[in-house]
């Protein structure tokens, strides 16, 4: 009986050594802002007195970021990244994280100071990963 040996080169054909920073960047991504997405919806109604935020606001946030980050993590797990959806999800964060900031000088939202301090959190971790995406996307 003839054994077939597999060492896994064929799983990553398509990956190269100047992907791993783009593809980290980009499953991070998506892992985030999903759970973010899921705890807005599942939490919205706790959140809606600690953070400020209405429910009429977190739910839609909430699809939102569960859908755009189960596409980032879907874009981060191809067998080769796509450049330019890379540098779709690089100017969409970047977008992300300027709003927020806008959001939070205009008080749009009337958020308490803990939805000031999230708010201000989320830009930074948004900008991050659109900061580690722009790097990736140099390296490919």
């Amino acid at each position: 009986m003839a054994s077939i040996q597999h060492n896994g080169a064929a799983a990553t054909a398509g990956r190269t050594a100047s992907d791993g920073l783009a593809r980290l960047a980009l499953k991070s991504d998506g892992v985030v802002t999903g759970l973010n997405g899921l705890g807005y919806l599942a939490l919205a109604t706790v959140l809606d007195s600690f953070f400020g935020f209405d429910t009429k606001v977190q739910y839609p946030v909430g699809v939102f970021l569960l859908v755009y980050g189960i596409g980032v993590l879907v874009l981060g797990t191809r067998e080769t990244i796509n450049r330019n959806g890379l540098g779709l999800v690089l100017v969409a964060n970047l977008g992300w994280a300027a709003l927020s900031i806008v959001v939070l000088a205009t008080d749009a939202l009337t958020p308490t100071g803990a939805g000031q301090v999230w708010i201000v959190l989320q830009a930074l971790v948004v900008g991050g990963f659109a900061a580690l995406q722009y790097t990736g996307l140099k390296r490919l």
